[in-house]
């Protein structure tokens, strides 16, 4: 049941990012361009998601189980750190540049689209780069 559930939310989720235009680099590109001819609709996708995601996060918040009897695994920190802030640049400067991010990414990818793959591609990559660096530093 659970993987049944969790393949139907990720198809979910995969449709939502079409329907939206997000996984279109070039719309999210146009959306990005604030100087130029800025695209304002994916604002209201973004608005939509932060909406959904307040009222969820203070219902789970009341849960000790989700509804599929997984215990909840809410995020508890609270600290801007410089790691936080460098991965988001990092992560910001690579959206504005491709136009992409991991969920679009990955329905590029299922679609086949060359920016899919070289952008999955690039960014396993860098999880596999974090992974050697995070070993050496620890060790």
């Amino acid at each position: 049941m659970k993987l049944l559930t969790a393949l139907l939310s990720g198809v979910v989720f995969g449709l939502g990012l079409i329907v939206a235009g997000m996984a279109n680099p070039a719309k999210v590109l146009g959306f990005l361009d604030v100087a130029g001819a800025w695209d304002p609709s994916l604002a209201l996708v973004m608005a939509g998601a932060i909406a959904v995601g307040l009222v969820s996060f203070r219902v789970l918040q009341q849960r000790k189980t989700s509804l599929l009897q997984c215990p909840m695994q809410l995020p508890t920190a609270t600290q801007l750190t410089p790691r936080l802030i460098g991965g988001s640049l990092l992560f910001g400067i690579g959206w504005g540049l491709a136009g992409i991010c991991p969920g679009p990414g990955l329905v590029l990818l299922g679609t086949g689209a060359w920016q899919g793959v070289v952008f999955v591609a690039a960014m396993v990559t860098g999880m596999l780069a974090f992974s050697v660096i995070e070993r050496m530093r620890t060790a």
